[in-house]
């Protein structure tokens, strides 16, 4: 007896065949190949690109706090705060604020500036 090639039997594991490999792939893509979802993607791409601006921006809060008129008095009274009251020195005094903007209220660039200044001597 000869049977049909695609008779139920063999239909059965083809489509079972089919849905087992494509699971399969999917899950060696996410978990081993990177894949992500497109939701993931974007933010991973904007925590990526805040990163970036704030590692760009911190050594500008540095140049203008050691270029200050008061450096010297500025950097001891920053180095007594804790590392919450250095943020807000650093707000304050205007250091974190970037060039064509009067506000500071980036507080990752404070931080990031603040920790830049209490490893410099």
């Amino acid at each position: 007896m000869t049977q049909s090639l695609m008779d139920e039997d063999s239909l059965k594991r083809i489509l079972l065949g089919a849905v087992i490999g494509g699971a399969v792939t999917m899950f060696a893509g996410f978990q081993g190949m990177g894949w992500t979802l497109d939701g993931t993607a974007k933010d991973m791409a904007k925590k990526s690109a805040s990163a970036a601006v704030i590692e760009a921006l911190a050594p500008i809060c540095v140049d203008k706090f050691q270029h200050a008129a008061d450096a010297d008095k500025n950097k001891v009274e920053l180095q007594k705060a804790n590392s919450s009251d250095q943020i807000v020195f650093i707000e304050k005094g205007g250091w974190a604020a970037m060039p064509g903007n009067s506000s500071s209220n980036n507080a990752a660039v404070a931080q990031a500036c603040a920790k830049m200044l209490s490893t410099l001597k």
